[in-house]
């Protein structure tokens, strides 16, 4: 697998709303970066995609760091695990719309 990682900003403006006080990074802005970060380091356009199997394991915060990995399946999609400090956070296939 390889691996990527990124950190939303722990003032990232979602967090003053998405429960203040305790704050954690939204699912939908979570998978985007994902598929953000995947699509830099492929070259791989996921304009139209299909997200199968996405699961939201644990929350993730502002300021954490977030570590992607994935790998190549035989069907050309790619599976992501994405965790912080050891702790799986959201998994999922990403593949082209069909």
């Amino acid at each position: 697998m390889k691996q990527l990682t990124f950190t939303l900003a722990a003032d990232h403006p979602t967090g003053s709303g998405h429960f203040p006080g305790n704050p954690i990074i939204p699912g939908a802005l979570l998978l985007a970066e994902v598929l953000r970060s995947i699509e830099a380091a492929t070259g791989r356009r996921f304009v139209s995609c299909k997200v199968s199997s996405a699961k939201f394991h644990h929350p993730a915060r502002p300021g954490d760091r977030i570590v992607i990995a994935y790998s190549y399946l035989a069907s050309g999609a790619i599976d992501f695990q994405c965790t912080v400090a050891a702790t799986r956070v959201l998994s999922g296939v990403v593949s082209a719309a069909t």
